[in-house]
C-alpha cells in the first residue's frame, strides 16, 4: 500500500471514529437528561413504566452498538498501522475499495465474510437441535 493510500485510509477511518464518538456522546447525553427528567416526573402506572424501561433498554442497546463499532474502527487503525488492513483475515486477499468504504473496519472480504455468516447460522442452528431428543418419546 502506497503513502497516499495509508493516508486516504487512515482520514477514512479517523473521521469515522470521530462520527461515531460524537454519536455516542449525544446519545449518552441524551440518556442521561432524560433519566434526570423522568426522575422528576409525576407517579408513573405500570404501563408508562413499562415503556420507559423497553425505551431506556433500547437507548443502551444501540449506545452499546456504537460503543462496538468504535471498538472495530480501532482495531482497523491498529491494522492499519500494522500494514494489515485492507486484507482479509480469512483468505488474504485484499478487501474491496467499495466494501471498505461501505463497512471501513470489514475484517473479511464479501465472499469469506458470506462463507464466514453461513457457518456462524449453521452452528446457531445445531445448538437448537441440541435438545431435540431429549423429551419423551412416543414412538417406541
Amino acid at each position: 500500500m502506497d503513502a497516499a493510500r495509508r493516508r486516504e485510509l487512515h482520514t477514512m477511518l479517523v473521521e469515522r471514529r470521530r462520527e461515531v464518538a460524537d454519536e455516542v456522546k449525544d446519545m449518552m447525553r441524551s440518556n442521561r437528561d432524560e433519566n434526570t427528567q423522568r426522575r422528576g416526573d409525576k407517579v408513573r402506572d405500570f404501563a408508562e413504566d413499562s415503556e420507559v424501561s423497553a425505551r431506556e433498554d433500547v437507548e443502551l442497546a444501540l449506545i452499546q452498538m456504537k460503543s462496538d463499532t468504535l471498538t472495530r474502527v480501532d482495531q482497523a487503525l491498529g491494522r492499519l498501522d500494522q500494514g494489515t488492513y485492507g486484507n482479509c483475515f480469512e483468505c488474504g486477499d485484499e478487501i474491496s475499495e467499495k466494501r471498505l468504504r461501505a463497512l471501513p473496519f470489514a475484517p473479511r472480504c464479501k465472499d469469506c465474510q458470506e462463507t464466514h455468516e453461513a457457518e456462524e447460522q449453521r452452528s446457531k442452528q445445531r445448538g437448537f437441535g441440541l435438545f431435540a431428543d431429549v423429551g419423551p418419546r412416543f414412538d417406541s
